[in-house]
């Protein structure tokens, strides 16, 4: 009895050492995104929370692309997006993005994982503030593959995007 007891307690020990090794930190200053959803790592009650700092530390990336939004070649920078949902175990394979103005759109996480999508923080090395469409524009690298370049991939490039679910 004593030894299916010490079992248990081992069994235990190692399943709250591994969810404490999961935890994110907790963002300092304002969160600008939530992902939620069928996720492992999570620093809230609502499901792993961003402030911008946090986003600036994962790998990012310079994507610089013809749009529709921008009448010339435009770069964009940030956290590429595979490296977010890395960091918060995402698995799931769509993800619901909401914008802040509710705008949503279904993204394929196959997407993230094929082409190297950002999150996009910045437009030519400035801040994106909510105004001209921030503080976080979904951007696919749209001259590196011209296939991406269509309406279906437009319409999945959010912009003022607020909140992630996995589903």
């Amino acid at each position: 009895m004593l030894k299916r007891l010490s079992i248990v307690c081992l069994v235990m020990f190692c399943v709250t050492s591994l969810a404490v090794a999961e935890t994110m930190p907790a963002p300092k200053d304002p969160v600008i995104l939530t992902v939620t959803g069928k996720i492992t790592n999570r620093n809230s009650a609502q499901g792993a929370a961003f402030d911008a700092a946090m986003l600036q530390a994962l790998p990012s990336r310079v994507t610089v692309t013809n749009t529709p939004w921008y009448p010339e070649k435009t770069a964009f920078e940030g956290p590429v997006g595979a490296a977010m949902l890395d960091l918060v175990g995402a698995n799931g394979t769509m993800l619901r993005v909401t914008a802040l103005n509710d705008y949503v759109v279904e993204i394929p996480v196959a997407d993230f994982r094929k082409w190297p999508v950002i999150l996009a923080t910045k437009i030519d090395g400035k801040l994106i503030s909510v105004r001209e469409k921030g503080p976080i524009f979904v951007i696919y690298p749209f001259d590196q593959e011209p296939s991406l370049y269509n309406e279906l991939y437009f319409g999945r490039s959010a912009w003022q995007v607020r909140t992630i679910e996995v589903r």
